[in-house]
């Protein structure tokens, strides 16, 4: 027990993160997946609409809870801190929309996915079916795995980042 309590502490940011991300896949999901009802993913522009409504959700519900749990922020500019969180977001933003823009509408391998699924006696006889299972498997096991990556690297040195905020206030005490 002390042995997994050393673990933890050792990886309780990676930890709590890895938590939060999942929530906020989640929810980011269900916002897609409520956009989808409305918007054809086939299409170039709605599949863009819909994965940019998924981004907003997913920043609006990710950083609260990046700030307060997982890097424990006490900057007191929250607005500037949140600009910056939001805007090292844009960047994963654009890897989905292009990830999913390039898997969907550019190059497939939804034939492929089916084929091995087959193998596992996984079938889908419908053609909406196909495409549903191949755009969430993009969705999940492509983009969501590089965004999340990303997102914790520009977190973790970008925004939320102790040792450079540290060292800019020595700075400041020391121009004083």
């Amino acid at each position: 027990m002390e042995k997994i309590k050393e673990l933890y502490k050792k990886y309780e940011e990676i930890i709590i993160y890895l938590i939060v991300g999942v929530l906020t896949t989640i929810v980011s999901w269900l916002a897609c997946f409520v956009a989808k009802f409305f918007l054809d993913s086939n299409i170039s522009f709605q599949n863009f609409l819909i994965n940019t409504i998924s981004w907003v959700v997913g920043v609006s519900f990710a950083y609260p809870l990046n700030r307060a749990w997982v890097f424990k922020s006490k900057n007191k500019h929250i607005l500037k801190e949140f600009g910056g969180f939001a805007a090292s977001r844009v960047s994963t933003w654009v890897l989905d929309v292009l990830i999913m823009w390039f898997f969907i509408n550019i190059v497939s391998f939804e034939n492929a996915l089916l084929k091995l699924l087959s193998f596992i006696n996984l079938t889908f006889n419908d053609i909406e079916t196909q495409d549903k299972v191949y755009y969430w498997f993009v969705k999940i096991f492509i983009s969501a795995v590089l965004v999340t990556i990303a997102n914790y690297v520009f977190s973790k040195f970008l925004v939320f980042n102790k040792k450079k905020k540290a060292k800019k206030a020595e700075e400041a005490e020391d121009e004083n």
